[in-house]
């Protein structure tokens, strides 16, 4: 069996702090001779030893050193766990995960956890960024108990509940040197079409892909994340319909512009968050509260 425990690393902390067995007896309210037989009993059962008691002070030998740092990590790390099963107790959850919108901006959800961490719970937050129907697809799959910035219009049937966020405005973005930018506008069918759209691919792994925005003839620049979709048209490499708040500081700074076309695509749409109708816990609380917030809904708008 294991010789080493919680208990006899507490007890080896209380020898070499106080460099005395009588004094480490005292402080954990034991006689003497238990704490010399315990000490002697973990030596055997390591076959080392642990403590150099030739002088007047009872001195940690190097493998009594390692056995000290590391049971010291070892004893955090178990009242860390002892304090998170209590907290769990209550009904905080070891993890929440939170399907993020690509469409959504960051910012306000980096306030939200900076606050949510000042509360104190032992509850872990795992975040995912996902596209188009991927959004609801992590709910629907499992891979996360709330999404932020799903689309409301393709809300799935099922044991879910949503709320509404507002409505998230979009433009067809090219860079200012993009030979889009200088043709006369709206720009047709067959301007947008001689040049490569910029997408992100749908992370749906269950439910129909969507695309939006590209047009059947049109070549296409798959990249991985909205901010490389974002970069990509920025260096011109291609054009794309690209939410206006986060296109907003390339618009601002003249690195990109805003063009019409006459597709005829709608340039709003109704987002939501949502998450699985079943009764919630502490974190989950906390943020389905929050985002009851107008002025949050605002800000994950851009507004």
């Amino acid at each position: 069996m294991q010789p080493i425990t919680p208990e006899l690393l507490v007890l080896v902390d209380a020898i070499a702090r106080h460099g005395s067995f009588a004094k480490a007896a005292r402080e954990l309210g034991k006689v003497p001779s238990a704490v010399t037989y315990s000490i002697r009993k973990l030596e055997d059962g390591l076959d080392v030893l642990l403590f150099d008691r030739s002088g007047h002070r009872a001195l940690l030998t190097p493998a009594g050193e390692a056995l000290l740092k590391d049971g010291r990590h070892l004893l955090q790390s178990l009242d860390e766990l002892a304090s998170r099963v209590k907290r769990i107790a209550t009904g905080w959850e070891v993890q929440l995960r939170i399907a993020v919108s690509a469409v959504i901006p960051w910012r306000p959800i980096y306030d939200l956890i900076d606050e949510f961490h000042a509360v104190g719970s032992a509850t872990t937050l795992r975040f995912s960024t996902e596209v188009l129907s991927g959004n609801w697809d992590a709910l629907t799959s499992g891979r996360a108990d709330l999404v932020i910035g799903a689309g409301a219009a393709g809300e799935p049937t099922g044991p879910y509940r949503s709320q509404a966020i507002g409505v998230m405005q979009f433009g067809f973005c090219v860079a200012a040197n993009h030979p889009l930018a200088s043709l006369p506008q709206p720009l047709s069918r067959a301007d947008v079409t001689r040049y490569c759209a910029v997408v992100i691919a749908d992370t749906s792994r269950n439910l129909p892909v969507q695309s939006r925005g590209i047009l059947s003839e049109q070549p296409t620049l798959v990249m991985p994340s909205m901010q490389a979709k974002i970069d990509a048209q920025v260096r011109g490499l291609g054009c794309g319909y690209l939410p206006l708040t986060l296109a907003a500081p390339y618009l601002a700074q003249g690195l990109l512009v805003v063009c019409e076309t006459d597709e005829g695509m709608s340039l709003t749409e109704h987002v939501a968050y949502a998450w699985r109708a079943e009764p919630p816990g502490e974190a989950m609380k906390w943020w389905l509260q929050k985002l009851k917030s107008p002025r949050l809904c605002e800000s994950l708008l851009g507004m």
